[in-house]
């Protein structure tokens, strides 16, 4: 694994991580031979685009009067619409392996598996009401950004 070594590798890591972490499309797909694992000390940089847009929805949902329960709801739903979900299916899937199989082989064949089960869901729906009622209680778009 290589870190950037010029400006223009320092871009294409950035653009690369973009690509990968979300589903935000860049007009170039080069990225200069670069790979993930070259590329992986930029991922804050696409948490980062992900949270600008989480809290553009915030504020805007804000700023038509919604509540801070719907306004948290949107903004849950544009930061899973930005990832593609990326984080939730992980979530999923680790919850219904751990939980699911018994025996190593089985774990991990569950969580190869792209259905979900009972306690993928469950997690889900526990992650989902955390992270709403979190943001739910934090008072603007300039929280809502930083968390």
């Amino acid at each position: 694994m290589s870190g950037p070594s010029a400006p223009r590798q320092v871009l294409d890591d950035i653009g690369l991580s973009l690509v990968f972490f979300t589903r935000l499309r860049l007009p170039s797909s080069d990225f200069g031979g670069r790979s993930l694992a070259d590329a992986i000390w930029a991922a804050p940089f696409a948490g980062l685009a992900v949270a600008i847009i989480g809290a553009l929805i915030y504020a805007i949902a804000y700023s038509l009067g919604l509540a801070t329960g719907p306004a948290a709801a949107l903004t849950l739903a544009a930061t899973m619409l930005a990832t593609g979900c990326l984080h939730e299916d992980g979530l999923s899937d680790i919850a219904d392996g751990f939980w699911g199989g018994r025996t190593r082989d089985r774990k991990l064949e569950i969580m190869r598996d792209s259905r979900i089960g009972a306690y993928g869901a469950a997690a889900l729906g526990l992650s989902l009401l955390i992270r709403w009622s979190a943001l739910s209680e934090l008072a603007g778009p300039g929280h809502i950004f930083l968390a």
